[in-house]
C-alpha cells in the first residue's frame, strides 16, 4: 500500500534559512510547528547570519530548489498552506509560481508576504523586473501581508514620509485586493506613538488595530507575523483577531528582547513566549 502523508496540516513555507538572527525559515519553522502545523521548508538560499550583519557566508540555491521540490511531487504531498518571504531572483519568483500550480488546490491557503523594501525604498535585489514579477505573485494571495513601502510598489504608487490618512492605506489595500488577494494587511502604519496594521477583508469592514511602539526595529519581526497568520488562517482563525495576535506577540517578544539587552541584529527571542502560540 503507497503511504499517504496527509493526515496532519501542513504548510510549505519558501524562504531563506538564516542559522543566526531570527529571521526567515529559522522562525517560521518553530512557529508554525507550535501551532500544531507540520512546516515544510523550501529552502531559497542558505545565510550563515542574515544580511544586517557586517559578514556573512551565502549559498544561493536557486539551481536546487526545482530538483528538491520534484521530490515532493513523488510523494504526492498536499499542503493546507503555502507561504513565501524573500525572493531573491525572478527565476526563483518563477519557480515559486510553477509551485503554486503543482501544489495549489481550492483549500490550500497561499499565503505572500512580498518583502521589497522598506521606508520608502526597494530592496537594492529588487529591479522593476523583480517588481513586476512580484505583482503577477502577489495575485496568486489568498492573503497578501505589504508594509506600505511594499504596497506602494505593487500598487505604482507614490510613498510619502509622514503621517497616513486612514482613506489612503483603505484605498491601498483595495487596490491590492482588487489584484485578486481576499485579505491584505498593511503592516508598520506610523501613528504618532502607535504603530498600526490595517486588515483589510472582502466583505466585512476595514479595520484598523493599534499598537504602542516599543523599542527599535529588529530583524525578523515579519516573518513571526506571516508565520502566526499563516497558521492561523490554516486552523480557520479570524483574520483580524489572528492580526491582533500576532502584533501583541511580536511587542512582548520585542520588550523580552530589550531586557535581555539583545543586539538588534539578533531578533526577537520568541523562544521564551512561544508557549502563548501553543494555546
Amino acid at each position: 500500500m503507497t503511504p499517504n502523508h496527509n493526515h496532519q496540516k501542513k504548510i510549505a513555507v519558501i524562504n531563506d534559512f538564516s542559522g543566526f538572527g531570527r529571521c526567515s525559515l529559522a522562525v517560521a519553522i518553530p512557529i508554525i510547528s507550535v501551532m500544531k502545523i507540520q512546516c515544510c521548508p523550501v529552502p531559497t538560499s542558505i545565510f550563515s547570519n542574515h544580511t544586517g550583519f557586517d559578514s556573512f557566508f551565502f549559498d544561493d540555491y536557486t539551481a536546487s530548489m526545482q530538483p528538491y521540490i520534484n521530490e515532493w511531487k513523488k510523494l504526492d504531498l498536499r499542503f493546507n498552506g503555502i507561504c513565501t518571504g524573500f525572493l531573491g531572483s525572478r527565476e526563483q519568483i518563477q519557480i515559486v509560481l510553477q509551485f503554486l500550480k503543482d501544489f495549489g488546490r481550492p483549500e490550500t491557503t497561499i499565503l505572500v508576504d512580498p518583502v521589497m523594501g522598506d521606508y520608502g525604498k526597494p530592496y537594492s535585489t529588487y529591479t522593476p523586473e523583480m517588481c513586476l514579477e512580484m505583482k503577477k505573485l502577489a495575485v496568486h494571495a489568498d492573503i497578501l501581508t505589504p508594509n506600505l513601502t511594499e504596497a506602494c510598489i505593487l500598487t505604482d504608487r507614490q510613498y510619502h514620509e509622514g503621517r497616513w490618512h486612514m482613506a489612503e492605506v483603505i484605498s491601498l489595500a483595495e487596490q491590492l485586493g482588487s489584484m485578486g488577494p481576499d485579505r491584505v494587511v498593511i503592516t508598520g502604519i506610523p501613528q504618532g506613538e502607535f504603530i498600526a496594521n490595517l486588515c483589510y477583508e472582502k466583505g466585512r469592514e476595514p479595520k484598523f488595530l493599534r499598537t504602542h511602539k516599543v523599542g527599535t526595529s529588529r530583524s525578523g519581526t515579519g516573518d513571526v507575523f506571516s508565520a502566526i497568520i499563516a497558521a492561523d488562517a490554516v486552523n480557520g482563525e479570524d483574520f483580524q483577531k489572528s492580526v491582533r495576535k500576532a502584533s501583541r506577540f511580536i511587542k512582548k517578544c520585542i520588550l523580552r528582547s530589550i531586557e535581555l539587552d539583545l543586539p538588534l541584529t539578533d531578533g526577537v527571542c520568541f523562544e521564551e513566549l512561544l508557549g502563548k502560540l501553543a494555546k
